[in-house]
C-alpha cells in the first residue's frame, strides 16, 4: 500500500462519519479515529513482518455526502501561482511555537525556500516554493487540517 492510497483512506474515513477504522492486510496494518467533526484525530500505520494474510475489517458502504468545500475567492491577477498541498495534514506556519513564521504575505522567496510545514502523522514535512517570487497571500490559518491539492499560498513569480 504506498502513500497516495493511505492519503486516500485518510480523506474517505473523515468524510464518511465512521469514528474508527481498523484495516489490516499481508504486511500492513492501519487504524484510523476521526472525531465527531469529521477530523482525523489519530492515523496509524504499521508495516508488519511477512505473515499470512490476515482478514480485513469491513468498512460500511454507504458514503456520507462530503461537506461542500468553500471555493476559493477570484483572484484579480491569474499570472500568480498557486502553491497546493501535497499531503494532508495539519498546516503550520513555522517551525515551532517559539520561532517566527516562514514566510508573511510581501515576503520575497527563491524557488525551494521552505514555506510551511504540514503535519501528517507525527511526521512534519517542509513544503518547499516551487518557484520564486513574492507571497500575495497566504490561504490558510495556522494550525488548520488541509486536504491533498488544496490551495494555500499565492506567489506572484514576476
Amino acid at each position: 500500500m504506498d502513500l497516495k492510497e493511505i492519503q486516500n483512506l485518510i480523506k474517505f474515513v473523515a468524510n464518511s462519519g465512521v469514528a474508527e477504522v481498523k484495516l489490516e492486510m499481508d504486511d500492513v496494518k492501519i487504524t484510523i479515529r476521526t472525531t465527531l467533526e469529521g477530523n482525523v484525530s489519530e492515523a496509524t500505520y504499521v508495516q508488519m513482518p511477512a505473515q499470512p494474510a490476515l482478514q480485513p475489517v469491513a468498512v460500511p458502504q454507504q458514503i456520507a455526502p462530503a461537506p461542500a468545500t468553500p471555493a476559493a475567492p477570484a483572484v484579480e491577477n491569474s499570472n500568480y501561482v498557486t502553491v497546493k498541498s501535497p499531503m494532508i495534514g495539519t498546516f503550520y506556519r513555522k517551525p515551532s511555537p517559539d520561532k517566527p513564521m516562514f514566510v508573511e504575505v510581501g515576503s520575497t522567496v527563491a524557488k525551494g525556500d521552505v514555506l510551511c510545514v504540514i503535519e501528517a502523522m507525527k511526521l512534519f514535512n517542509e513544503i518547499e516554493s516551487e518557484v520564486s517570487g513574492k507571497i500575495v497571500k497566504i490561504l490558510v490559518d495556522d494550525m488548520s487540517p488541509v486536504e491533498y491539492d488544496q490551495p494555500l499560498f499565492l506567489v506572484d513569480p514576476s
